[in-house]
Order: structure tokens, then C-alpha cells, then sequence
């Protein structure tokens, strides 16, 4: 069991590790590059590592130096066939973007990963890579990993997305860039836009108009050079512990900035946050900049399901900034969160509630009543690394003593939490 006990003051200023999206989407483009690639602040996380491991199992050469990478890329054609399968632990991103470039291939591979993954849909993805021509076997009509995939010439398709999802877009749009003439992906609401963003970088033509992304096959993406921004996801944390905490006062330096991930500032400014991005940069492929934030007093809001796909990752901590608003607040369209590492709906509300918190379900709304005394209790990550990250986020900003049963799954994507918390806490 893990104490979180409440503290006293929260200042300073820091940096943070480099964005988990963006550290998988620049191993994988770099792999397929023609030329050498060089990414600084690379995340090093279980998540991100397997992406990276499952690339040099395909003979991609990647040199490692703390956390900066040289990736000598061998072009579309030069990955090799892996001589065993494919872990992807816990990453959902790494086997579905992985997916769509084995689609391309024109060999055979396996995909594994841990209990967790091998529960989560991956139907959303290997069907319409099946409609592209690639051939996946796997549990349940292939919606289950352990799947084998066999890639080969691939026909360009245009497909509508039945829920906003960045990975299967990505995927979509990566096996795309293996099939002759356009491959065309329809969203429902705009996803965040990392892939569409860096295949830029890599020289690649992407166009976007409004909800519809369209990608030509046989492009080739060209070696870079390039600095991770700060995670916003892990950020957020931090900027939800400064805006609770009494008299803080916090400023995260280079943080990442892109407007498809900027959802959580925009809600909290929304609710009365004093959140102020102080420093922006890099407007061109990923902006990045220094996010200043103070203690506030925080109202309801309801968030809109359109509001969703820009901070999915957030809404575990967004459920604890409800519990200290004054009034009500409803989070619309939450559907998704059930099919995470865990289902986030149950382990964000169970846990709230046994601290006290008025929260409960209504379909797919959450709904909040605010400013219901809290107090420490034992509670559950649940294996989940978001649940567990906001557990200590809760009991650091209500009294009383919180118990926390697991802190290992925040190395999933985190594994500097705790020290980077140490540095700002005051007693």
C-alpha cells in the first residue's frame, strides 16, 4: 500500500518527459524514413518501449543515450520479418499503429500483449484493415490479440469512423501510405492529430478539411530531426494539483501545446482556473510552450461529448476537479473510458466515492455535485495508471490519510511522477 497524505504548498517550476503520443509516432516514422533520424526527450515509459522494441525486433537499428534517440530508417520496404512475436504489453497505441504499418508488409506477424490489452477491442481497427486488402486472424473474428497479421499490396479505401478515435485514424492513415492512390478517413468528431502532424514533419502530403483526413499512397517520409514537447497528459497533473492546492503557484516549462490535446486547460479556464500559457512556440508541426497556474476556486461546467477526444486521457483528473467546483458538473459522452487499460468510468467513480464524493453515472454523462467534503480512504488504481495518478492527486488536497494499493502501472507512461512531485511539494 501506498500513503498520500495532504500537503501544504505547491510551487516552483518544472520540466517534464516527453509526450507519450508523440514518442511512438516518431519511432515509428523515423523506422520507415529513408535516413537517419534523431529525436531528443523521448519518453521512456513501458508504453513507448514497446513500440521501440517491437521496431528494432524488425531490424531498425535505434541507438538509445539517455533519453535522445538516433533511428536509422530503412524506408517502407525495410522492415524484416520479426523472428518471434510482437509484446506490446499494455500499449493499445503501439499494437493498433503497429497494426496498420504490418498491414503494408509482406510478411507474417503476431501481435501479443499483457491481460489488460488482450481484452481491449481491436475490431475498430482490423476491420478496415482487412477492407484494405491485409489478412488478420484472431479471437472473436479477429477483435482480440493474440492476432496474426499477413501484409501485402494494399487497395486505398475511404472510411468513415463509427467513434473518434486517433489510433484507428492513424493506423488507417499509416497502412495507407502502402496503398496505390488516396485512402480517405471520416471522423465523427475531431481526434487529437499527432500522426497527420508529423507525417508533415517527415515530408509527407496529409490533407485535412474539417473531419475528413486524405493520405496518398507511396510517399516516402525523409529522416528529421526533432525535440518531444512535455506530455501534456502528465502536465495535467500537476496543473490540477497547483489549482487545489492552497496558495500554489507552479510554472511547467515546454510543455506541449497542440490544440487537439489542449482540451483539460480549456475546461479548467472554463471552471475558473488561473491557468495561463505564458510561452508558445513551434506553431509550424507540434507548438509547445510554459504553462503558468495558480490555486483557484473552481465553478460546475458541462463538458459536451464533441469536448471528448481532446482530453480523453484527462477526464479521470477532470471527475476530481468536479468534486471541488462549487455546483454541478456533467461529463457528457464518456463511453470510451470502459474500454481503456481499465474501465475508468467504474474505477474513477468507485473511488471517489469511497472518499465521499456525490458522483454517479447516468448512461454515458457523469454528473458531479461539487464541494462535498472528502476524506482519506483506501482506494484501488485498478492496474491503471490514469486512476492511480489521480488517486494521488485527490488525496494530496483532502484530509485524512489516502491509501493507494498499486503505484507500479504509473510507469506505463510516467515513470518520473513521483520524482518530479517531489520537487515542487513545500511540506
Amino acid at each position: 500500500m501506498f500513503a498520500v497524505s495532504p500537503i501544504k504548498y505547491l510551487g516552483g517550476e518544472i520540466s517534464l518527459p516527453g509526450d507519450k503520443s508523440i514518442s511512438h509516432r516518431i519511432v515509428i516514422l523515423s523506422s520507415l524514413a529513408e535516413g537517419d533520424s534523431y529525436a531528443e526527450n523521448f519518453l521512456i515509459s513501458d508504453d513507448s518501449l514497446r513500440t521501440l522494441e517491437a521496431f528494432r525486433k524488425m531490424g531498425i537499428e535505434i541507438n538509445m543515450k539517455k533519453n535522445n534517440l538516433k533511428i536509422k530508417g530503412k524506408g517502407l520496404r525495410g522492415l524484416e520479418v520479426p523472428r518471434e512475436p510482437l509484446y506490446m504489453g499494455g500499449s493499445g497505441t503501439s499494437a493498433r499503429l503497429i497494426l496498420g504499418i504490418l498491414a503494408g508488409q509482406k510478411f507474417k506477424a503476431i501481435l501479443t500483449g499483457d491481460d489488460s490489452l488482450s481484452q481491449r477491442p481491436m475490431k475498430r481497427v482490423t476491420l478496415p484493415l482487412r477492407k484494405m486488402g491485409a489478412k488478420i486472424d484472431g479471437p472473436e473474428d479477429a477483435n482480440f490479440l493474440p492476432l496474426t497479421i499477413e501484409g501485402g499490396d494494399l487497395k486505398p479505401i475511404k472510411y468513415n469512423l463509427p467513434v473518434a478515435s486517433a489510433q484507428v485514424k492513424s493506423a488507417i492513415l499509416l497502412a495507407g501510405l502502402y496503398a496505390q492512390g488516396k485512402t480517405e478517413v471520416i471522423e465523427p468528431i475531431i481526434s487529437r492529430d499527432h500522426t497527420e502532424r508529423l507525417l508533415k514533419l517527415f515530408g509527407v502530403e496529409v490533407e485535412k478539411e474539417g473531419l475528413v483526413n486524405r493520405i496518398w499512397g507511396g510517399q516516402k517520409p525523409r529522416g528529421i530531426e526533432f525535440r518531444i514537447p512535455g506530455d501534456i497528459s502528465s502536465a495535467a497533473n500537476f496543473i490540477v494539483l497547483a489549482t487545489l492546492v492552497k496558495k500554489a503557484h507552479l510554472l511547467i516549462r515546454g510543455v506541449g501545446l497542440n490544440p487537439t490535446r489542449t482540451g483539460i486547460i480549456e475546461v479548467l479556464q472554463r471552471m475558473g482556473a488561473k491557468i495561463e500559457i505564458v510561452v508558445k512556440k513551434g506553431e509550424d508541426i507540434e507548438p509547445y510552450g510554459d504553462i503558468e497556474v495558480k490555486n483557484s476556486e473552481l465553478r460546475g461546467t458541462l463538458v459536451k461529448r464533441e469536448e471528448v477526444p481532446l482530453l480523453i486521457d484527462e477526464l479521470p483528473l477532470l471527475m476530481v476537479c468536479g468534486c471541488f467546483a462549487e455546483g454541478v458538473t456533467r461529463i457528457e459522452g464518456v463511453g470510451e473510458l470502459r474500454f481503456k487499460e481499465t474501465d475508468r468510468i467504474n474505477s474513477m467513480v468507485t473511488n471517489l466515492q469511497r472518499l465521499g464524493a456525490d458522483i454517479d453515472v447516468e448512461r454515458d454523462t457523469v454528473v458531479i455535485k461539487g464541494n462535498v467534503p472528502l476524506r482519506g480512504n483506501s482506494v484501488s488504481s485498478f492496474s491503471d495508471h490514469r486512476t492511480a495518478m489521480s488517486m494521488v492527486v485527490v488525496g494530496s488536497v483532502i484530509s485524512g490519510q489516502t491509501m493507494l494499493d498499486d503505484i507500479k502501472c504509473i510507469n506505463k507512461s510516467f515513470p518520473e511522477f513521483f520524482t518530479i512531485l517531489a520537487k515542487i511539494v513545500k511540506g
